[in-house]
């Protein structure tokens, strides 16, 4: 059983390699498409971007459709959280009020927080980071009574870890919380055995809407 485990773990490894690698690619062919493209075609695409984002946004702060009073979470027998009802993934550019905190998914912006094992100091713009959760990643989140030793613990792992990224949040009701795209945990601390199990599920795991997209070249505070 322990063997099959590491297979597990190995092959989870593997993929989520076999995926940066698939993204440094795109990066390159990119930046070569950038450095080639002509000032018309640039210009074009920046003035179709503008358009878009004003044709999906209004003035003032606005709550997604379906991000207020269309669904709850249910608690498996694991203790993670699964959110039932729909959750939109379209981009916007005004103000998304999420029925949880932190969310785990929603309308969003259309810029992601890089997650490529990257912990930010300070509070990061929820609309952002739910692009993360699309892309796969796991949020790590905690609060000003979360202990100094596991806050720095946690960190640590999420260095290491590709599709994860960190950072306080003073509004959720837990210390530690853990969160996916439609799951969410509250664990004790860093040496629960359920980070591990979180961290081994959800990354890049059967949720994500967008397997193997992007967690570099986003937003970084």
């Amino acid at each position: 059983m322990g063997s099959a485990k590491k297979s597990t773990s190995a092959a989870r490894k593997a993929r989520i390699e076999e995926m940066r690698r698939a993204e440094q690619s795109r990066e390159r062919r990119n930046r070569i498409l950038v450095v080639t493209a002509s000032v018309v075609v640039v210009a074009a695409l920046v003035t179709g971007a503008v358009v878009l984002v004003q044709s999906q946004s209004d003035d003032g702060t606005s709550t997604a459709a379906d991000s207020k009073g269309a669904g709850h979470f249910v608690t498996g027998s694991d203790g993670v959280k699964t959110w039932k009802g729909t959750l939109g993934r379209t981009h916007v550019a005004k103000t998304v009020t999420y029925p949880m905190e932190p969310p785990v998914g929603g309308d969003h912006n259309q810029v992601w927080m890089n997650c490529n094992g990257d912990v930010y100091a300070k509070a990061l713009n929820n609309m952002n980071a739910v692009h993360s959760l699309e892309h796969g990643a796991v949020w790590v989140t905690y609060t000003s009574k979360a202990p100094k030793a596991d806050v720095a613990a946690l960190a640590a792992k999420v260095k290491k870890t590709p599709y994860t990224l960190m950072s306080p949040d003073d509004k959720q009701k837990d210390p530690i919380m853990l969160s996916a795209w439609g799951h969410q945990r509250t664990v004790t601390g860093a040496d629960d055995p359920n980070v591990d199990k979180f961290f081994e599920k959800f990354v890049q795991g059967q949720q994500t809407p967008e397997p193997g997209a992007a967690c570099t070249s986003g937003l970084s505070q």
